[in-house]
Parts: C-alpha cells; sequence; structure tokens
C-alpha cells in the first residue's frame, strides 16, 4: 500500500515548517514500509542545511498527536542523557523540526499529516551491513537507546498500537484472518499457516513472565529492525536510533529479538529463493555482545535467561504479521507483488527452523557473551 497518490506540493507543505534558508531540493528516500519519505536540502547564506520531510501513514498510527508527543518526550530525554554524559545530541537524537506554530507536526486541509526533523549527514542507514564488525556497532546503539531511557518512566508514554508486540493477540488476530479467508488465499499459505499454528503454544510466554512480574516493563523501540538504526560512514559506530513511532512501553527482549531477526537473517527479508536464508549464529554472537555491552547490568536474571526464546519468539510474530497481511489482503505493509507477504513470513519460517536446529548453540552463545562481559 502507499499513502501519497500524487507528488505533494513541498514548497507548500515546507513553508509550515521552521526550516532555514530556500527550498533547493527534493529526494525521495524510499525505504521502510509505511511513510513516505523526503530529504529536503535548503541553501542560504552559511551553506546548505537538509532535512527529513515525512508523511505519516495515519492508516496505521491513527493518533499522530500520541505518536509525536511520545517521540517528543522520548527525543527530550535522551538528548538530556546525551548531554550529561558529554555526547552529541543533535546527531545521536532525532531533532524535531516544529511547525510556525510550534507544534510537532502539520495537517493539510486534505488531512494528510507532516512532520520533519534534522537530517543526520554523515551516516546511514543499512539493509545489510558490509562488514561484520558492524552488526555489534548496531545491536550496541540499540542497546545503548535502551539504557539511555531506563530511566524514563515508561507509564508517561502512550500506547499507539495497542498489544503491538502481544504475540497472544497477534495470534489470535492470525487466526481470525486464516478462519475468515477474506482475500482467498488460504488455500495458497496452508502449508505456512499450518506450521505457524503448531507452535501456537508459545505465542503467551513473555507475556505470562511479564503479568507475574518476573520481566520488567520497559521503554523500547519496538521496531529495532537493522535500517532503524543510522551507522557513521566514517567509523562505523552505531550513531543514532530512529522511525520512534512505535516507542511504548514494552519488553526488552522483544527488541534484542527483533534485532536479530532482521540482522541474523544471510538474505533479504523477502528473498524467494529459501536456500539463501540462513541463522548466522556468528552475526547472531557479535549482536549479542553489542547488546549487552550496554545492557548487562539492567537486564534481570529472568530477561537473560530468556533472551534467545526472545529472539525466536519475534521472528514467529512477525511471520504471523506477514501471513495476516496476506490473508486480509495486504492492508498494512507496502507490497511490490500480490504474494509480497507470503514470500516474507516463508522467510521467517526458515529462520524459526534453523533456530530450532541450533537453539542449544543460541543458548550456549548467550551464556559464553555474558560470562566474558562480568
Amino acid at each position: 500500500m502507499t499513502i501519497a497518490s500524487k507528488l505533494p506540493d513541498f514548497a507548500a507543505i515546507s513553508s509550515h515548517f521552521q526550516f532555514t534558508g530556500d527550498l533547493q531540493s527534493v529526494q525521495l528516500i524510499d525505504v521502510g514500509h509505511i511513510h513516505d519519505t523526503y530529504a529536503l536540502t535548503f541553501s542560504n547564506q552559511g551553506g546548505v542545511k537538509r532535512y527529513i520531510l515525512q508523511q505519516i501513514n495515519t492508516h496505521v498510527f491513527r493518533s499522530p498527536r500520541l505518536v509525536m508527543e511520545n517521540i517528543r518526550l522520548v527525543s527530550n530525554h535522551l538528548r538530556a542523557r546525551l548531554l550529561q554524559s558529554g555526547g552529541n545530541p543533535e546527531r545521536e537524537s532525532l531533532t524535531l523540526i516544529p511547525t510556525q506554530e510550534g507544534s510537532d507536526y502539520y495537517t493539510t486541509k486534505d488531512g494528510d499529516v507532516w512532520r520533519a526533523m534534522l537530517l543526520i549527514e554523515g551516516a546511514r542507514t543499512h539493509l545489510t551491513l558490509p562488514e561484520r564488525r558492524l552488526y555489534q556497532n548496531a545491536s550496541q546503539a540499540f542497546g545503548r537507546f535502551q539504557r539511555l531511557l531506563a530511566d524514563f518512566p515508561a507509564e508517561k508514554l502512550h500506547i499507539t498500537i495497542p498489544d503491538f508486540h502481544h504475540t497472544s493477540r497477534r495470534l489470535q488476530a492470525f487466526e481470525c484472518a486464516a478462519a475468515q479467508d477474506v482475500s482467498r488465499r488460504l488455500a495458497s499459505a496452508r502449508p505456512e499457516v499450518d506450521f505457524l499454528l503448531q507452535r501456537r503454544s508459545e505465542a503467551g510466554r513473555l507475556i505470562e513472565l511479564q503479568e507475574q512480574g518476573k520481566i520488567p516493563l520497559r521503554v523500547t523501540h519496538n521496531d529495532t529492525k537493522l535500517d532503524n538504526v543510522l551507522i557513521d560512514d566514517q567509523t562505523g559506530e552505531g550513531v543514532c536510533v530512529i522511525d520512534l513511532d512505535t516507542v511504548m512501553p514494552g519488553l526488552s527482549l522483544y527488541d534484542f529479538g527483533d534485532t536479530v531477526r532482521s540482522a541474523a537473517n544471510t538474505a533479504a527479508e523477502d528473498e524467494l529463493d529459501l536456500d539463501k536464508v540462513h541463522f548466522d549464529l556468528d552475526i547472531f554472537e557479535l549482536l549479542v555482545r553489542g547488546y549487552l555491552l550496554e545492557m548487562r547490568n539492567l537486564l534481570t536474571r529472568d530477561e537473560l535467561e530468556n533472551l534467545a526464546f526472545g529472539a525466536w519468539l519475534i521472528i514467529y510474530e512477525q511471520a504471523m504479521r506477514f501471513l495476516t497481511d496476506y490473508l486480509n489482503g495486504d492492508t498494512y505493509y507496502r507490497t511490490a507483488y500480490p504474494d509480497h507477504n507470503l514470500a516474507r513470513c516463508r522467510t521467517q519460517i526458515k529462520l524459526i527452523q534453523e533456530m530450532e536446529d541450533h537453539f542449544a548453540a543460541v543458548e550456549n552463545i548467550i551464556h559464553r557473551v555474558e560470562a566474558e562481559l562480568r
């Protein structure tokens, strides 16, 4: 799906934000499944400055005000913590650009919702990283994000997408989609449906641990895939965690797991040749090391003991989400062809199978790295 049916009037939209200089050029940033994103270049006497202008998908995020309040609260906290530690807030956190009226976003007369932020120069996102050492750096950036927000009261954040990582309710939605079969696609996905339903008993484990008070609610990103961290072009360090739309109270294990899901896959998320899809144990170790470098002293024993399962569970959940969207007619994720979401689901299932085959090795890696960092 896409949210823009015609080219936006960038001059008109940008006039509502407190940009510096005159608009010179607009470049589409063709990444991500949800929003339409553009890089705007402005010039003035002091040179050029670039910004991100983004149209919020209000079909997915139905309360933009709440989304933007969360982003502002979290970004302000991150900036304060970075200043305390001698960091660079304009580079290591998001800098929102207010509208002329001081709002976090602008709504057009047609109801389109836009937001803007400073573009962080000299860093970029990657679907796959050019050097293996960078996987540790990316994972460390997500761990640092959680660590810097460890003292932020999670209850202050709005729930912008209810039950976003409530795997039991994702399972219920998946079962409903399979039962209703509104797009008449069930027959083409029967093996995948059966595979996921065979593992349904595991869906509620982390939620049950949280309800029992064994793992805490934290401020979590909830979409920690590899291309949501900017990597410095020169040093390879993880500079800034981006795409904060789903920042909410959540479980640290889901955040770590989603990093593993996106980074330990040896192929693209929608790879059609499943022989290319493998769970890379060497990259997994780098991800564990990067994350624990930041979070080892904050995680509870129950969180540490469930790191491996959390990675398995988020892959399982994402497989359900892709397949649910496929069965419902592709109403959530952008697709390039009719079976795109089914292809995405199949890559997740291949990762599940490989992780199950090597689960003892996965757990041994976690235990060894944790011991080395003590």
